[in-house]
């Protein structure tokens, strides 16, 4: 199989649209003072990293900045979820789907000036057995081996054919590192990517510059600020004043209608892998019942928590997998209508009539307005849910995700194709069903045509148990300068890829 081209379509739009008004004579964006194109952005952000190591610390924050911006992979996913090539040039497969042959480009460097080769290959897949403990590091159990056969051709050869594998090297998992760059990730990541981590302030902003080592072609953005708001208004009137340029991914969605109609900017409607989940802790004694959880499912009426967070944006799906998987189960968004009676009597049956639980949240706008309605319906049951807001990422990490010491919370999981890493037992979810981990893994060696069906056998096992309530699908909006080319409109991967934003 020879692997398509590195370059995005939308890249190749941007780069053309830029050529053509250049041959007419036409800015392709705004000046400086000095007239010189613009080549800076400042982006509003919601989710701040607490530090820049994804390899430890789990979260979309931390990729959002740097996947593909400081650091890439052998592949990448494209604006529509196509997997293309990125630092492998193009790649085959064996007849049997076991031995993938990678051929690199040449002339890759890091950042600090050191070789990207295939012992960088060999180094980064084989680290994140042993080193990761964030962001998916069972992704990569399908490989039994990896073997640097020249410094530009890497071949890795997986114990059982994985319908999953290459896709989820597009994420985190798939990153290359340099051995020298490993020692100070939270602070000073060192990657092969067009841009460098210039400054990076908790809680403020990243700053990042273009970086003069890098192998590809340059980016249009010489110089870009991420800056971090805990408050969506203020994010959105910084675009008004001017301070930022860019919104990716809008979390309130009423403050998007005043843009449709200004024409210094421009609404990008897109598609999103955003889950918004109700997780309930199957291994609480509050749920670990399955008719506490089905009489949860009942008592929400997810269509005004979305009306209510969204103002009507998203999509009712039922599921952790959003329309754009290829096991998209549509049917599965109606299994749960809402019917506080039939919530009444499951809690009955279980001897849960008058139940109080700890409910966990992000302090996130989405979950602080989403956690009140969720806490109302509940309380309409019998169920006291008491909400307690902790400090994202840091605090909510510990408490929920690492700890498990919770009962519900409420949490946008934007990992894609990340069904079957909820569904295990270990996950902060506590779901445990050995049946539907065996249905994921048959499903991942399967044929293609048996391995759509098995995905959607699995996840609609999980929907029945009630293993979370998985309220809406996030919309993905952006807001932008209007002069702005290329911003990418749909969200396929945890990465912001700044490589195609021009003016």
């Amino acid at each position: 199989m020879r692997a398509p081209t590195r370059r995005t379509i939308l890249a190749s739009i941007t780069a053309t649209l830029i050529a053509s008004l250049a041959l007419v004579g036409c800015s392709t964006g705004t000046a400086s003072a000095d007239g010189e194109p613009d080549t800076t952005l400042t982006v509003g952000l919601l989710a701040t990293p607490g530090n820049l190591d994804y390899t430890t610390t789990a979260g979309a924050a931390i990729p959002q900045a740097l996947l593909y911006n400081v650091y890439e992979g052998l592949v990448k996913l494209d604006n529509d979820g196509t997997i293309i090539s990125l630092l492998a040039k193009s790649w085959t497969v064996s007849d049997d789907g076991l031995v993938y042959d990678f051929v690199l480009n040449e002339g890759v460097t890091f950042s600090d000036g050191s070789p990207f080769t295939a012992d960088s290959v060999k180094f980064s897949l084989e680290r994140v057995k042993d080193n990761w403990t964030a962001n998916g590091p069972a992704y990569l159990d399908p490989i039994a081996s990896i073997e640097a056969i020249t410094d530009t051709d890497a071949r890795i050869t997986l114990s059982i054919p994985s319908n999953g594998w290459l896709f989820n090297m597009t994420g985190p998992v798939g990153t290359m590192f340099t051995e020298a760059g490993i020692a100070d990730l939270a602070t000073a990541p060192v990657g092969t990517g067009p841009y460098t981590v210039r400054s990076f302030k908790t809680g403020d902003s990243l700053v990042l510059a273009a970086s003069a080592n890098y192998w590809g072609e340059a980016p249009y953005l010489t110089d870009v600020t991420l800056r971090y708001f805990t408050d969506a208004t203020a994010q959105t009137n910084a675009l008004l004043s001017g301070d930022i340029n860019l919104i990716s991914g809008i979390s309130q969605f009423q403050l998007v209608d005043q843009f449709k109609s200004n024409s210094d900017y421009q609404v990008l409607e897109g598609a999103s892998t955003g889950e918004v989940t109700l997780s309930m802790n199957n291994a609480s004694d509050a749920f670990s019942d399955v008719r506490v959880r089905q009489a949860v499912m009942y008592a929400i009426d997810r269509q005004a928590v979305m009306d209510t967070v969204s103002s009507g944006y998203g999509l009712l799906i039922g599921s952790m997998v959003p329309p754009t998987d290829p096991w998209y189960d549509a049917e599965l968004a109606d299994l749960y209508p809402y019917d506080p009676a039939q919530a009444t009597d499951l809690l009955a049956a279980a001897g849960m009539s008058d139940l109080t639980v700890a409910f966990k949240i992000p302090n996130l706008p989405y979950a602080v307005a989403g956690a009140q309605v969720v806490k109302a319906q509940l309380a309409e049951v019998g169920i006291n849910a008491e909400v307690t807001a902790f400090e994202f990422p840091a605090v909510w990490l510990d408490e929920v995700f690492a700890d498990h010491d919770y009962d519900l919370s409420l949490i946008m999981h934007s990992e894609p194709r990340d069904v079957s890493v909820f569904a295990a037992p270990t996950y902060y979810a506590g779901y445990d069903s050995p049946a539907v981990m065996a249905k994921f893994a048959e499903a991942d060696a399967a044929d293609p045509a048996a391995y759509v069906a098995l995905m959607k056998e699995a996840t609609r096992t999980m929907a029945e148990e009630a293993s979370a309530n998985w309220l809406y699908l996030q919309p993905a909006i952006s807001l932008a300068d209007a002069d702005l080319l290329g911003v990418p409109k749909n969200t396929p991967s945890l990465a912001l890829d700044l490589s195609t934003i021009a003016r």
